[in-house]
């Protein structure tokens, strides 16, 4: 059953709140101090805390409101309050709000406003709860998987992410040929590091070529070498990365830049571990795991003439498709976090902005935003403007934000409670409440 704690030293108050909630088939627990009131959450279930600013007569400062808020906090950080206020200490239930308290309601209470805000928060309440069990059960998952594999220090905390690595952890003892696809600076040379950390050949070389970064003449020269004299410039005989990566793992990102030539040869390397350097007669023999990468679309490329098809399909044995870093949200912290490295601290505002941001650079841009806003934060807490992010560039005035109307015809539909109203307007709480003290708005609690 859905229970709510009051906790106020007035008996009255939470026998008028039980008998109130107790219409909404709401449970009602009651507790005349902090300590008591502390006691209680530590041994029962419960969505909603109803707390009171002052538990002595002589005392008015609401002091102990703070400290009880603070303490609830601390032990149950996901927990909503509402504060009961009187006028005298109005500016303190504001300002704790601010810092994260669900709502404040003003005594004597509107029976209906005080329901409509209670509803709301246990609504709330429940489906974060639910939203942390499924956290906790695939962070658990996630622990397990770490335990398990070598994942390279891989930092990672979305569920998509969780599957390709699972993915690659099991295919990686497979001698087979895997193609990893995504977009650029998702990640993908790192998942190709855990394959090769997981497979039968992880104690041979790694050896990466990206087929992007060199011109088409010296691709081939790059991965099967070339004798002295094959092209201009060749003074020396030289190893390709073949050779090099002999008893171990070959990783060719960006094999969509592969000239036809070259990959006429890389087939062949593929089907019988046999090739010749540039220049030379000399059939060479080796053993390679070969995994590969593209941001292209290989099948389009297929249509037009520039890939050849046998080739695809024998790289493509196994795909693993990375998604972008938009599509893997519960990324962006945790890699934030460790790219701050200790360095500074992110407030509130900069988290909703790298979530909000669509990160078309992916973990590639996430890395040098962090980067720039270490350099530039001050007293080490990285604001928005910090970021340099083109999403957060100032939009025009009043474009987003609403105007004093839509506030006001808001609060008025959610007969006060700010919570509802804030919701109704796409806001936080405390961007609400910034934007009433900048339009000079008060609430009439």
């Amino acid at each position: 059953m859905r229970t709510v704690l009051v906790i106020d030293d007035n008996p009255a108050v939470a026998t008028a709140l039980e008998v109130l909630l107790s219409l909404n088939e709401i449970r009602t627990l009651a507790a005349l101090s902090p300590d008591e009131g502390l006691a209680v959450l530590e041994r029962e279930q419960v969505e909603l805390v109803i707390a009171d600013m002052n538990f002595h007569q002589d005392t008015t400062s609401g002091e102990e409101g703070i400290a009880l808020f603070r303490a609830i906090r601390a032990r149950h950080p996901d927990l909503p309050v509402i504060l009961l206020t009187a006028w005298t200490h109005l500016e303190t239930a504001v300002e704790l709000v601010k810092a994260g308290a669900a709502d404040y309601l003003a005594k004597p209470w509107d029976d209906q406003k005080l329901l409509a805000t209670v509803e709301n928060l246990i609504e709330l309440s429940e489906s974060t709860r639910e939203v942390t069990r499924l956290k906790r059960a695939r962070h658990k998952s996630q622990e397990a998987l770490r335990a398990k594999f070598e994942l390279k220090g891989l930092i990672f905390g979305d569920g998509a992410t969780e599957r390709v690595i699972e993915l690659a952890c099991q295919v990686a003892r497979a001698d087979l040929p895997v193609l990893i696809t995504g977009p650029n600076g998702a990640g993908k040379e790192r998942i190709a590091e855990i394959v090769h950390a997981n497979s039968a050949v992880k104690r041979g070389p790694f050896v990466a070529v990206n087929c992007g970064a060199l011109p088409n003449e010296l691709i081939e020269a790059e991965l099967f070498g070339a004798d002295a004299g094959a092209y201009t410039g060749a003074g020396k005989a030289r190893e390709g990365r073949f050779e090099l990566a002999d008893g171990g793992t070959l990783f060719l990102d960006e094999i969509g830049n592969l000239p036809l030539s070259g990959q006429v040869k890389l087939l062949r390397v593929l089907e019988t571990g046999q090739f010749e350097r540039l220049g030379s007669g000399r059939t060479r023999t080796v053993k390679v795991r070969v995994l590969s990468a593209t941001n292209a679309d290989l099948p389009a490329m297929i249509r037009d003439g520039r890939f050849r098809e046998d080739l695809y399909y024998r790289l493509n044995v196994i795909e693993l498709a990375l998604p972008a870093l938009r599509d893997r949200p519960d990324d962006i912290l945790p890699l934030a976090m460790h790219f701050l490295d200790g360095g500074a601290q992110l407030s509130e505002d900069a988290r909703q902005a790298l979530m909000v941001h669509t990160w078309p650079g992916n973990v590639r841009e996430l890395k040098n935003a962090i980067q720039r806003a270490r350099l530039l934060c001050r007293d080490g807490v990285v604001q928005p403007a910090d970021l340099g992010l083109a999403s957060l560039r100032p939009a025009p005035r009043g474009a987003d934000e609403p105007d004093r109307a839509a506030i006001e015809a808001a609060l008025a539909r959610a007969r006060g409670v700010i919570s509802q109203a804030a919701s109704e307007l796409g806001l936080s709480r405390q961007a609400l409440y910034r934007r009433l003290e900048k339009l000079g708005i008060s609430v009439g609690n």
